[in-house]
């Protein structure tokens, strides 16, 4: 399956969902089928073959040949059963696993497609459980579906046909008594489904607050909250445990009311067939083998009513998954979105107006022009809409009117991918994979040889430390970079935008984290990172930006100054005054 899949949203519909896989390895799922079907279906006949053996041993006639044509069936009949299931084993292995495998390939590329505002609004580690936890109950559904579900659906029809041979009456009987257990049993099932989505949400909350306060642990310790953290915990644990509690426990009274319902109908079935063989209407093999499929059913059915159930709190939550990952997309490429080509870099703002979903307005019919080529410092006191600016940018969000243009084309007719490939960005604070430094600096360009990674890092002044590190370039960075200071971490960010080489480049204060000796190393990197590249910096430390070619001064939402730096400083203005606050050491960056 293609690893991509935009133009084909996800449905949210469970059954349609696990449809389109089961329509995409529909040859595996259907010869699986006639495995599972054929395998159950001897099974069923191994019973009546039974009834002929035990009928040709009652005959009262010692005739060889009439016992061991039916014992020769009998075996053979085990033999092809056992094949079959084996086979279906191994297929069943085989097809859904790698459904499985499609499946949350699919659910985490379009959970990536959502916007950076749908991130802001869920939990991260909820949404990585859901991924997960929807792999399993699929995996598990379909398991059910083929081996716990389908046969005693054959065992039923099969001990019909066979019930017809004997009494029609019987065939009649039990058709009434399984539709009436099925009925009640769905019926049953159907009216707590609720609390099965209720335990499937609860717990994927729950894996999601585990991840948050892992992710945050260093903050527990500087708080000295782990007490706290853990009675919030168990708190909120408590609350998964009762709805897994009422959850387990409404499947507890449905194997109760299966049980009442099977025990009337083996009783009643067996009653029925020693009476008509006291009157001699039935043979004491059709008495085997009535109660042997009773008994089947009954077995069957049981394990028929309980895969119900589970299914029902399978799909529960799927349906949970569903509903936060596979709604559409509120950012999404056009159908026939192009590519964008980047020849020189200019980016035109044509009377934007951007607001949040609240109403709150950022921007409104505002207009900037940058040539291609230029460096563009963008400063401004918090609030200022410099980040909204930049998301703008990389259509990481949409205004609501007007154009963003690159190089002539609109950026919401090109595909995001393309978009961003020609963008380069270093952000405040550089994130990192738990991987090798080397992976993590190729991850600006992955067909990059070792020999470029180097490089990218010789420019960025990481090299060095990165040479006096036990393992080398090989050394894994931890969770987020967490085993590297936060300098370390910013020239790592540095090196995989030198790495990148993309046309524009996007400065989100690179210098903040680094102290005054590696800030001079790191001017000295973005002096030749920014050469022959469009750029736009985000500038808390104005020394950044004081060698730019123009400096672009906001205030709520709205171009207050535009110029030069030099001019800026001489019109005494709030870049002036910003400057100079900064200089005194009065402005915390």
């Amino acid at each position: 399956m293609s690893p991509r899949r935009y133009s084909q949203p996800l449905p949210r519909r469970p059954g349609a969902f696990l449809m389109r896989y089961l329509r995409a390895r529909s040859g595996q799922f259907g010869l699986l089928a006639v495995m599972v079907v054929s395998a159950a279906g001897c099974a069923v006949a191994v019973q009546y073959g039974m009834k002929l053996l035990v009928d040709a041993m009652a005959s009262g006639e010692r005739n060889a040949a009439a016992v061991w044509t039916p014992f020769a069936l009998f075996i053979g009949l085990i033999a092809v059963e056992n094949v079959l299931w084996r086979s279906s084993g191994w297929l069943g292995c085989r097809a859904i696993v790698a459904t499985c495998t499609d499946l949350r390939v699919d659910l985490f590329d379009h959970l990536t497609g959502h916007s950076m505002r749908y991130f802001g609004r869920q939990s991260s580690g909820s949404l990585g459980t859901r991924v997960s936890a929807t792999g399993a109950a699929t995996g598990s559904i379909m398991t059910t579906m083929t081996w716990n579900i389908t046969p005693p659906c054959v065992d039923f029809i099969g001990a019909i046909i066979v019930f017809t041979t004997i009494d029609w009456h019987m065939a009649g009987a039990l058709v009434v008594f399984v539709a009436l257990i099925a009925f009640v049993i769905t019926w049953f099932g159907i009216r707590g489904r609720h609390l099965h989505q209720t335990f499937a949400a609860q717990s994927s909350q729950i894996g999601g607050e585990v991840v948050d306060l892992v992710s945050n642990v260093w903050t527990i310790k500087a708080f000295s909250a782990r007490a706290r953290e853990r009675d919030r915990l168990a708190h909120e644990i408590g609350i998964e445990a009762r709805a897994q509690r009422r959850s387990w426990m409404y499947v507890e009274k449905a194997r109760v009311l299966h049980d009442i319902c099977l025990w009337l109908m083996a009783g009643s079935m067996l009653l029925w067939a020693l009476w008509r063989w006291t009157e001699g209407s039935i043979t004491s093999g059709d008495v085997v083998v009535v109660s042997a499929l009773t008994f089947r059913i009954l077995h069957g059915s049981r394990d028929l009513a309980l895969a119900l159930v589970d299914i029902s709190q399978q799909f529960g939550a799927i349906a949970d998954t569903l509903n936060i990952i596979a709604r559409p997309h509120d950012l999404d490429d056009p159908q026939d979105a192009s590519r964008l080509q980047v020849s020189a870099g200019r980016i035109d703002f044509e009377r934007v107006s951007f607001a949040y979903p609240d109403g709150q307005y950022v921007f409104k019919d505002f207009s900037l022009h940058i040539p291609a080529g230029q460096k563009v410092g963008i400063v401004g006191p918090s609030g200022a809409g410099k980040t909204t600016l930049m998301a703008l940018i990389q259509r990481l969000d949409d205004a609501q009117a007007g154009r963003i243009l690159i190089d002539g084309q609109p950026i919401k007719e090109v595909s995001q991918d393309s978009l961003r490939e020609a963008i380069a960005v270093v952000p405040q604070d550089s994130a990192l994979f738990h991987r090798s430094i080397m992976d993590n600096i190729r991850y600006g360009r992955p067909d990059a040889s070792d020999d470029e990674v180097v490089t990218a890092a010789r420019h960025a002044y990481c090299d060095e430390f990165i040479r006096e590190l036990p393992q080398g370039y090989d050394t894994l960075v931890g969770e987020r970079g967490l085993r590297l200071s936060g300098g370390q971490r910013q020239r790592l960010g540095i090196a995989r935008a030198f790495l990148k080489d993309a046309p524009i480049l996007i400065l989100d204060e690179p210098t903040s984290a680094l102290d005054t000796h590696s800030e001079q190393e790191i001017q000295l990197a973005l002096a030749d990172l920014v050469r022959g590249r469009t750029v736009l910096a985000i500038a808390h430390r104005l020394s950044t930006v004081s060698a730019f070619d123009r400096i672009v001064v906001m205030k709520s939402g709205r171009i207050v100054e535009d110029g030069p730096p030099a001019r800026l400083r001489q019109e005494g203005g709030l870049f002036e005054s910003l400057w100079r606050l900064q200089a005194d050491g009065f402005l915390v960056d």
